[in-house]
């Protein structure tokens, strides 16, 4: 007969903290919130540690090279979704490799020919104001001029005036060489009390824009997360079918770490792609594996040679496996069997595999949950989605602002090779959904917030780092009244009286 577990599993949404004593240095400024990220020996450092324990996603709705960079300046690492070519993928990884802190690629690129209309249309897709003119409206064609809202006045133009007629042409603009340094370049914006700097190679090609509000941004973040080579980490999700190609061309790409995108990791084709890898480019290169929701999935991987072990099935916001299949485990419970198991592992073998949650997040207190249960490190999907960063559109339905969110198993994404069994090369059932989220801003104001809420729990627990807290940590399973009792209740909120 089948084997049975004799608890049943259970989701962050059942688990509160219990606080624990606090003393006067237990404030969220002084909390260290660093976390290993790849496996190392007991008494040695783990070759990647990320200053915030937040991943984003393999996704195409979630991980790009604009997703990489962002989250990169405030600590966190991104896995580049592998559902795409190999060259494009490979492009992403070095776009974010080669991008120069303070040096933007222009995005919001027009023609002289373009219409105010279509400036404004533009204005409202990417919220940005300032545009760059070029000859042929690429990113790196000729620099003909430059608009900013200063440049037009909607209610006495017509929508069809083109660009060139009220632009500020190239002749008259402050501009410097493309290898102007950043100082170099800040000391010109103040100097001539400008927004943005443009540069231009000797052909008077557009290479970067410098923007006055980003030399602040700059100096706020301290805690981004770099290579020694002062160049921005990223990592690169693969999978167990096209590894031998994919992985070296990531590899020269510049990623950082690996990881294997499937739904489900035990299995000996997660095996074959990890001793590939190893036996052809050594310990250097660290890869990932998973999902896992036990202790013989995690031991299975480990054994295997995985340099961290996604825990999570089924969890997901736009996940339907447990739906469609009928596998999984609640999330928390997953975790904490594979939290003992790498510990015990651990003990024995003197080797710390580090353990991300994927999955199963809904409130940004199941972030904290997550990591006082053991997890080192989170990885996120509809957290991220909801983004300026995100690669996915914004639209307005009802007067509200959304962006799309889609999971890999979805009939858009068609991602077989994170579901592949070793059968046919195609995605014989959906076990994902196409949907929205909440738009919600700015990743950096976000995560500020999420980041403000883990730190100060951290605190009421009596601990300034991961590792103290995890060992700190007291849990407590809660019932049904317990989740009802938690969420206000027993008042009439104002905001029910907002509109009348």
């Amino acid at each position: 007969m089948a084997y049975y577990f004799s608890e049943p599993s259970h989701t962050f949404g059942e688990y509160l903290l219990v606080p624990g004593y606090s003393s006067k240095e237990c404030i969220p400024a002084n909390v260290d919130l660093k976390t290993p990220l790849v496996k190392f020996q007991k008494g040695e450092q783990s070759a990647i540690t990320i200053n915030i324990p937040m991943t984003s996603a393999i996704m195409q709705a979630v991980s790009d090279d604009n997703m990489a960079i962002a989250l990169a300046k405030e600590g966190g690492i991104s896995f580049i979704y592998g559902s795409q070519s190999i060259e494009a993928e490979a492009a992403m990884v070095a776009k974010v490799k080669n991008y120069k802190s303070g040096f933007v690629a222009s995005d919001s690129n027009i023609k002289p020919t373009t219409t105010l209309a279509e400036i404004l249309a533009l204005k409202e897709q990417t919220g940005h104001s300032t545009m760059a003119i070029t000859d042929d409206g690429t990113p790196t064609g000729k620099l003909v001029g430059i608009v900013t809202s200063r440049d037009y006045r909607v209610t006495r133009m017509s929508k069809n005036t083109k660009v060139e007629e009220f632009m500020t042409p190239f002749s008259k603009l402050i501009y410097a060489d493309a290898d102007t340094t950043l100082k170099e370049a800040n000391d010109l914006i103040w100097e001539h009390k400008l927004n943005m700097l443009p540069l231009v190679d000797k052909d008077q090609r557009l290479k970067y824009m410098v923007f006055r509000k980003d030399y602040s941004d700059n100096k706020t973040n301290e805690n981004e997360l770099i290579d020694a080579k002062k160049r921005y980490m990223v990592g690169a999700g693969i999978n167990t079918r096209d590894y031998a190609e994919r992985v070296p061309a990531l590899i020269a790409a510049g990623a950082d770490a690996l990881c294997i995108d499937s739904s489900e990791g035990f299995s000996e084709w997660q095996k074959i792609t990890l001793e590939y890898i190893h036996k052809n480019f050594g310990s250097q290169v660290k890869v990932g594996a998973g999902n896992v929701v036990d202790k013989e999935g995690f031991l299975f991987l480990a054994e295997a040679g995985a340099d961290f072990i996604k825990v999570g099935i089924g969890g997901g916001s736009i996940c339907i496996t447990r739906e469609q299949k009928g596998i999984g485990r609640g999330q928390a419970t997953a975790l904490i069997d594979v939290v003992a198991a790498r510990d015990e592992y651990f003990e024995q073998t003197g080797i710390y595999i580090p353990v991300c949650s994927d999955g199963g997040i809904v409130h940004d207190y199941h972030m904290t949950l997550a990591l006082a249960i053991g997890a080192d490190f989170v990885m996120l999907g509809r957290y991220f989605s909801r983004f300026d960063e995100s690669p996915t559109d914004k639209v307005k339905i009802n007067g509200n602002y959304l962006k799309e969110y889609w999971g890999e198993g979805s009939n858009r994404a068609r991602n077989w090779q994170r579901y592949d069994m070793g059968g046919d090369k195609k995605l014989s059932f959906e076990e994902g959904v196409d949907s929205y989220v909440p738009y919600a801003g700015s990743l950096k104001d976000n995560v500020a917030i999420t980041l403000s809420k883990v730190r100060s729990t951290i605190c009421n627990c009596g601990a300034l780092n991961l590792k103290d807290f995890k060992e700190k940590a007291k849990i407590t399973l809660v019932s049904s009244t317990s989740i009802v009792e938690g969420s206000s209740h027993d008042v009439i909120l104002k905001d029910k009286f907002s509109h009348e």
